[in-house]
């Protein structure tokens, strides 16, 4: 038997009313504003190309490495109780809640050419990160690394665990129970970190700008591309704009079955 629907209170419609608009207007506007008639023109300059294939392998990158340092973090944080665990799991989300441009402000003081540890990479190794692609990178690493390991962690806490207790028992290793039973379990959950973890670093400006700078063909990627744009060609950056928002709808697109509801539970 399905659960009984009741009319949402005035209150909520008022509410539904006022986020639309907030969020839909401004879509609107800048639909109204395109460029229409030249927006294939406008996407297929080379500049836009460059700044669209920097977005994609930088961010491709950048997901990588939160799942190479992500995934034990989030089986570490999702298997331990001990105050430790929240020490470290506030610490790795902070980036969700900074400033993006003070993230990019503490990269360049650590790892700059002057940084802090920058210094010795640049005099040792001949690694110089900011104003390169490899910055753009790590900048976008930092802030897209917490979703990816909050997101996994709460598929790893929502998985249950009796194979992988009797595995145990059975005398099977970690490595072997983590590997064979629980990431096939949390695949979705890898899915969905995975491209949140990308997204975020597809769309990250702040960090990018102070760290890497925006320099063509090595750190402008399309948001910096769109903030280039805006001071010199509105209708390219509403162009570039654009094309992010049908890189976001493709990503909502994909995560629909896990974000949208589709009914109600049978009572």
């Amino acid at each position: 038997m399905t659960g009984h629907t009741h009319p949402p209170p005035r209150a909520s419609i008022v509410a539904v009313i006022a986020a639309c608009a907030l969020i839909g207007l401004p879509l609107l506007g800048l639909a109204l504003r395109a460029p229409w008639s030249t927006i294939l023109d406008q996407i297929s300059r080379p500049e836009v190309f460059r700044a669209l294939w920097l977005s994609i392998e930088c961010s491709v990158a950048a997901t990588a490495l939160s799942f190479v340092i992500g995934l034990p973090l989030a089986v570490w944080m999702a298997s331990e109780t001990s105050r430790w665990t929240n020490v470290v799991r506030a610490f790795v989300l902070l980036p969700m809640v900074l400033p993006p441009v003070v993230g990019g402000l503490a990269l360049l003081l650590a790892f700059g050419r002057n940084g802090v540890f920058g210094q010795y990479l640049d005099a040792w190794f001949g690694i110089t990160l900011p104003f390169s692609t490899a910055g753009v990178i790590v900048a976008e690493t930092w802030v897209a690394l917490p979703f990816f390991v909050l997101t996994t962690e709460s598929g790893l806490r929502a998985t249950d665990t009796r194979a992988a207790d009797a595995a145990a028992t059975l005398g099977a290793k970690p490595w072997r129970i983590l590997t064979t039973i629980t990431l096939p379990m949390i695949a979705p959950s890898l899915q969905a970190a995975s491209i949140l973890a990308w997204a975020r670093a597809l769309g990250e400006f702040g960090a990018t700008i102070t760290f890497a700078g925006n320099l063509e063909s090595t750190t402008r990627t399309m948001p910096l591309a769109v903030y280039t744009a805006l001071e010199s060609s509105p209708e390219a950056a509403i162009t570039l704009s654009f094309v992010l928002i049908a890189i976001a709808m493709a990503v909502l697109f994909v995560l629909r079955k896990r974000w949208f509801p589709t009914g109600r539970t049978a009572r």
